[in-house]
């Protein structure tokens, strides 16, 4: 990497333990993916929920050359956990972006498959693939759903655009979709 990884832990007393696991996984990625040029990596401990003990959320950016790559891992029990799944995600990202910047696939997607991830009261929201992006929509995305009956975790099916900001979804249908095997 050029620039130094960053790491912060919020919420939670800082450990040598856990900041040499997570140089290791961004190590294990820059052997995977030599041109990554900085990293950031937030661990937060996000409180107690009503029906489990801690939760950890985890947070890697990474950037490379002409993008930024982020993953966003949210609500795990167990540290370890969380930090393997986010970084296995990172993974397929770079794998996409390496297959992306070589010309191995084509920058168009069929339908895609997620959940809600966020939805806030303006009209707007954020669906999360099981790859870990996230794509933005708003109540004029959806096709055939009232968006004040929308929840966090309904299943959704859409098509993907660039957008201003990142990836938007379009064509937003909500209810049970068989996923691709």
């Amino acid at each position: 990497m050029q620039r130094p990884l960053q790491i912060v832990l919020r919420d939670m007393p800082p450990s040598d333990a856990v900041e040499t696991h997570i140089r290791e996984k961004m190590e294990k990625l820059e052997s995977f993916y030599s041109h990554i040029i900085g990293g950031k990596v937030t661990v937060e401990l996000a409180g107690k929920h009503k029906h489990q003990g801690k939760l950890f959320n985890v947070r890697v950016d990474i950037t490379v050359p002409g993008s930024e790559l982020v993953v966003n891992r949210d609500m795990h029990e167990d540290l370890y956990v969380a930090l393997r799944d986010a970084f296995d995600a990172a993974k397929r990202q770079l794998e996409d972006y390496g297959r992306r910047q070589r010309g191995d696939v084509k920058f168009h997607e069929g339908e895609l498959h997620g959940h809600v991830a966020r939805i806030f009261s303006e009209g707007f929201g954020f669906i999360e693939t099981a790859d870990g992006r996230e794509f933005y929509f708003n109540r004029d995305n959806l096709a055939g759903a009232d968006f004040e009956r929308l929840d966090v975790g309904n299943e959704v099916q859409f098509l993907s655009e660039p957008a201003g900001e990142g990836l938007q979804a379009k064509r937003v249908s909500v209810g049970k979709h068989h996923y691709p095997g």
